[in-house]
């Protein structure tokens, strides 16, 4: 804890003086009876301590909890402008907040709450974003563990804690270019805006190429790249329903020449399965970007050597002179572990190649710990 880690677990637990309901405040001693810490207390939950804060003991009032959500919002003001409008303003642990996040998408606020102990301080919550940041509508989302203790205390998953908007999906921008976000009932909070950076790289590689974005869900890499100059533009998902949203992305962006210029073409598949068929043709920037592969530790090994088979498929796509992008949000397999296993990959595959950039989490995502860390890519160049 004095080095900053933000759980406690059930086992480090050496006793303490009640049971404690989900959400009170826990202060922590040390052994010699000393102030240590201060956090929100789950009893259901072998996390069972999730700290606010280490140090000197603090009067944990109202002017408290405003002052850590305005540290939060004023750390991020200087980094976003009027062209992009999506991002996050609390990313959970790494700003104190552990196991909430907020995001922005235009005039709309999505709170996000992973663990029940914020249940108490939803009313608050709501209060003070209010006064911070006026937003039109803020829409709750609830993390699976959470949903029962929200449905206990009259909360539900896609709820309008304020404002009378109910449309599912809302617009934002992000450098200029359109997304929808699905707030009510997508994944996460409605869009993946942590792979804004990589999106942004993709539009300086893609003019002049055909690019592939394989698991391309919203289409968000394939817009970028369609704004880069790139002449075609493939999405391969197995999922209709993200096929369909990365079309009405392409359409709220027809107004910029070079999206409309691009031929966008879709395909409806097993990624696996379709990049181990032959290459039909080759590209000159190959982006995989899978979903998790590893859902928990004992995943981890599969994981790897479904990356590993998936590099090694996508390589073949790649023409000479082109880029290969292969990307993970798997916080199971480390950054060594996948950037490794993409070395091996590249460097035995008999084919000239160059490894010319890493990416980590951006600055509205940073990650304070190491479990915190879970996003990661990498870029290749293959030699002509």
């Amino acid at each position: 804890m004095r080095r900053g880690h933000p759980w406690v677990y059930e086992s480090s637990v050496r006793n303490q003086s009640g049971p404690g309901a989900a959400g009170d405040l826990a202060v922590v001693y040390d052994r010699h009876d000393r102030f240590l810490a201060l956090g929100l207390w789950d009893p259901d939950s072998p996390l069972r301590l999730r700290v606010l804060h280490v140090g000197r003991p603090v009067r944990c009032d109202v002017d408290w909890w405003r002052g850590r959500l305005r540290l939060a919002l004023e750390r991020r003001r200087p980094w976003f402008d009027e062209a992009t409008t999506g991002f996050r303003w609390i990313h959970g642990e790494s700003d104190g907040w552990p196991g909430l996040v907020l995001d922005r998408y235009g005039s709309t606020l999505v709170l996000k709450i992973y663990s029940p102990v914020w249940l108490p301080r939803v009313s608050d919550l709501v209060v003070w974003l209010r006064e911070e940041l006026g937003p039109d509508r803020i829409v709750l989302r609830l993390s699976r563990n959470s949903q029962s203790a929200a449905a206990v205390a009259g909360y539900r998953d896609g709820q309008n804690l304020h404002g009378e908007d109910v449309a599912e999906r809302v617009t934002f921008l992000e450098s200029g270019l359109r997304f929808e976000s699905e707030v009510v009932k997508g994944q996460k909070t409605g869009f993946f805006l942590d792979q804004r950076e990589n999106r942004r790289r993709v539009e300086t590689l893609s003019s002049g190429q055909e690019v592939l974005n394989v698991f391309s869900f919203s289409g968000g890499f394939s817009l970028y790249a369609a704004r880069g100059g790139a002449g075609r533009v493939v999405d391969v998902d197995i999922s209709s329903h993200a096929l369909a949203q990365a079309r009405r992305n392409f359409a709220l962006n027809t107004e910029v020449a070079s999206v409309k210029r691009a031929v966008h073409e879709q395909v409806q598949a097993d990624a696996f399965d379709w990049l181990s068929a032959r290459p039909s043709r080759r590209f000159g920037l190959v982006i995989l970007d899978p979903p998790s592969l590893a859902k928990s530790e004992a995943e981890r090994a599969g994981a790897i050597e479904a990356y590993r088979r998936l590099v090694r498929c996508g390589l073949d796509w790649v023409q000479p002179g082109g880029v290969l992008l292969a990307a993970s949000c798997s916080a199971h397999v480390s950054s060594d572990e996948f950037y490794g296993t993409v070395r091996e990959v590249l460097l035995g595959a008999g084919r000239p190649a160059e490894e010319f950039l890493t990416e980590g989490h951006p600055q509205d995502h940073a990650a304070t710990f190491r479990e915190a860390e879970y996003l990661k890519a990498i870029y290749w160049r293959l030699r002509g």
